[in-house]
Order: C-alpha cells, then sequence, then structure tokens
C-alpha cells in the first residue's frame, strides 16, 4: 500500500509464500486496491497470483479490469472479466472522481439523497429560506457564530438522480433526524469528514436508519458483497464520491458540496438524534 517498488520486490524475496493471506487478502490485493500498479508488477514478477478470488468473488487481476491500469495483468484464456453492469459502474465512477475532482472536504457534513429534488428536500425538513449574505458570512467564518444557530444552516443542490445537503462547517445533514426524513420512500447516504476521526458514514432507507459508522472511501471487509468490493476499489480514498455513488447520484461538478448550492436554508428546532 505504501512501500517503494523496490522494497516491495526485496521483501516478496525473502518470504515463504508471496501469496500469504492477512485478514482476507493477499498483498497484491492491498496493492491493487490501493492503485500501486508498481507494487503489484513487483509482486507479479515475484510469483503472486493475480487472478486469486479473495473476497465478493473478485480477484486482484479482474478488479485491475475495472479501475485505471487495466493492461496490469496478462489475462489468462478462459478468465471471466467484468461484467457489462461492472464496466458500467467502472465508467461512472471515473467519470465522478473527474467531474469533482480534487476539492477540501474535511469538516463537511453530506446528505446524498435519491430521487427527490432541493425543493422537496427542503420541503421534508420543513426547512426555512437564509439571507445569502448570512450564510455567506458563515462561510467566512463559521466559528464566530453560536454554533446551536450554525449547525442548523445547511445548503440544497439539485443534481442528476436526486440531491445534496450540504454543511460546510458541520455535521448536520448526517443527523439521524435529518436522514430519515428526507430519505422517506428512498434512500440516502449521510457523510461527515470528521476532522479528528476520519470519515463517517451512514445509511438511511425509507425513514430508517440501516447502518452508521461506516468508512466511505476505504477498504472493505471480509464480509463484502461483490458490488461493495467494486466501489470500494473504484472510490478509494473519495468519501464524496462514494457517497453519491451509493445513492446513485450524478452530479457533473463539485459544486453542490463545495458551492454555492441551490437554496440556503435553517432547519427548525428539533431533536434530530433521537429519531
Amino acid at each position: 500500500m505504501f512501500g517503494s517498488p523496490e522494497v516491495v520486490a526485496e521483501l516478496a524475496r525473502r518470504v515463504a509464500d508471496v501469496d500469504a493471506l492477512e485478514g482476507g487478502t493477499t498483498a497484491l490485493w492491498e496493492a491493487v486496491l490501493s492503485k500501486r500498479s508498481d507494487n503489484a508488477r513487483a509482486l507479479a514478477a515475484a510469483g503472486t497470483d493475480p487472478w486469486r478470488p479473495l473476497i465478493g468473488g473478485w480477484s486482484p487481476g479482474r478488479l485491475s479490469l475495472t479501475g485505471p491500469t487495466p493492461d496490469l495483468f496478462a489475462v489468462p484464456e478462459g478468465e471471466r472479466g467484468p461484467t457489462e453492469a461492472e464496466r458500467a459502474a467502472a465508467q461512472e465512477g471515473a467519470r465522478l472522481v473527474a467531474a469533482l475532482g480534487d476539492i477540501h472536504y474535511e469538516g463537511t457534513g453530506l446528505a446524498c439523497v435519491a430521487g427527490i429534488d432541493a425543493e422537496e428536500a427542503i420541503r421534508r425538513l420543513e426547512a426555512t429560506p437564509v439571507d445569502r449574505e448570512e450564510a455567506d458570512g458563515l462561510l467566512e467564518d463559521p466559528y464566530a457564530y453560536d454554533t446551536d444557530e450554525s449547525l442548523r444552516i445547511i445548503g440544497v443542490t439539485t443534481v442528476p438522480g436526486g440531491c445534496v445537503v450540504t454543511q460546510p462547517w458541520g455535521y448536520a445533514p448526517q443527523m439521524p433526524g435529518v436522514l430519515t426524513r428526507l430519505s422517506t420512500g428512498t434512500v440516502c447516504y449521510g457523510l461527515y469528514a470528521n476532522p479528528k476521526s476520519g470519515n463517517q458514514g451512514s445509511i438511511a432507507r425509507n425513514g430508517v436508519v440501516e447502518g452508521r459508522d461506516l468508512h466511505p472511501g476505504g477498504g472493505p471487509d471480509q464480509n463484502a458483497t461483490s458490488e461493495e468490493v467494486l466501489a470500494s476499489y473504484l472510490y478509494r480514498y473519495n468519501a464524496v464520491a462514494y457517497s453519491c455513488a451509493h445513492a446513485g447520484l450524478r452530479p457533473t461538478d463539485a459544486r453542490a458540496v463545495v458551492g454555492p448550492p441551490d437554496a440556503w436554508v435553517e432547519l427548525p428546532q428539533r431533536d434530530y438524534w433521537s429519531h
């Protein structure tokens, strides 16, 4: 994941089994998942097996066929490549990552909501309009405002596939009481890019929070499904793109995340943590 190809090659020469498992994966799997093609080539030269299935039915070699280096390994005769649906997901993943670009989102809260626009999101949240100058002041120096007040201010933007609720200075969009209201009859993925502990994800479906303390942009666990493995690979280290993709959103740029949003609104005062 982190070493130079020279160090990886030297270590590979010194081990009894270059395909030894740790946490259900091999060194080659970690190199491919981290998009370290130089290290993957060093391991392949040392005799590792690129086509050994590991998690969710994926092998390192098959996974590499969906990424930026599809020619990383020679494909053996009879090897099953990605399905049409997996190739389409990979194509959309590359487009989405490029569209969002290299944005700074540390400290940002998001809710990516499928199938509804900004107007409907505002209605579900019973939010009220906020003066643009007030929002600009918050953006310039959010810590100059009372926390209880600033956390109730959110931005909402319609994007292809749904909408994005954003807060560049806080976690409000992924509070349970926000996610459950937004997800009625649909699904949404909440993200808080916590500066202290890293990216925290949540999933809400039809008014119920189904998952929390997730790690968007991180690696898949040993029990991950085929779809989860592919998403982890396509959106490695990109929590915003992962969150959008999970909800089926297809933004064409980063405006819904970094602003300015379609509308700034204020949430009503209520308990957003107990429900």
